[in-house]
């Protein structure tokens, strides 16, 4: 059996006076959303908290009753239902509200399993995946510059030091309707995954990333450890990570088998 702990942290970061992230979970049913949001005055924070708030919302309710015997097609139409109708919700408050015109929000979400986690995203918020000391990025950016680097470009050094790191290609809130790119991915004990704002990784580097999810430390600290670095080598974003990590009770099984005399 797989056990989860997740930890959550958001920060606003060094320029910035308000927070345009959002970031939520759900331990009892194992959702965890991110979402980073765009536009004028307080609109990108009005979108990603809709977002979230709206997605955890009624995910959360379908996973309580049904979450356990799905299937993994079956979660990702559950994530693609939730998430197109935080889009048009999203998209109708910014067409009727001119404060919230033109908002929008980069998201990411996961559904765990016990065998199998479900990640989904729009934009170029990420989940990276920490396994035997490797750090793997498991989502591929939707933006401008994800597409040069496929296209071949621009080279990965020249992607790092891009003006366009933020020009994504993909949102959620800006059109009628949107694509929610979602795959399947094994689970097993001791993974760690990290969903992450972009805040995150314009400042990090993968290798300072790895670094910090290597170390013996809880997962709030190891959260807090990534956001303080963020603002070190400058926060000039929101800042916002959530942790998720699979541990295995074959132990404890172990024990009380024995303590039962089994």
């Amino acid at each position: 059996m797989i056990l989860y702990e997740f930890s959550a942290l958001s920060d606003p970061g060094l320029l910035r006076d308000n927070n345009e992230d959002a970031v939520t979970f759900d331990a009892e049913t194992r959702l965890a959303v991110l979402a980073d949001g765009m536009g004028g005055y307080n609109a990108g924070e009005i979108a990603s908290n809709m977002t979230t708030t709206f997605i955890k919302t009624e995910l959360v309710r379908w996973l309580s009753e049904v979450g356990k015997r799905a299937g993994a097609k079956e979660v990702k139409r559950a994530m693609e239902i939730c998430v197109d109708n935080a889009n048009r919700a999203v998209f109708n408050s910014a067409n009727t509200n001119p404060q919230y015109a033109g908002m929008g929000t980069t998201l990411v979400l996961a559904v765990f399993q016990e065998t199998r986690v479900i990640v989904g995203h729009v934009g170029d918020s990420r989940c990276y995946l920490f396994r035997g000391g490797e750090l793997y990025q498991i989502t591929r950016d939707h933006s401008l510059l994800q597409e040069q680097l496929d296209a071949g470009l621009i080279t990965p050094e020249e992607a790092a030091v891009s003006l366009n790191k933020n020009l994504v290609t993909r949102a959620l809130g800006v059109e009628e309707s949107v694509a929610l790119e979602a795959h399947e991915h094994p689970l097993e004990p001791n993974d760690l995954y990290l969903m992450c704002s972009d805040g995150l990784t314009d400042m990090v580097s993968d290798s300072q990333i790895a670094k910090i999810l290597a170390l013996q430390e809880s997962l709030d600290l190891k959260a807090a450890r990534l956001v303080e670095t963020a603002n070190a080598n400058g926060g000039r974003d929101n800042i916002s990570v959530l942790l998720a990590q699979t541990s295995s009770n074959v132990k404890r099984r172990g024990l009380m088998s024995r303590l039962l005399g089994k």
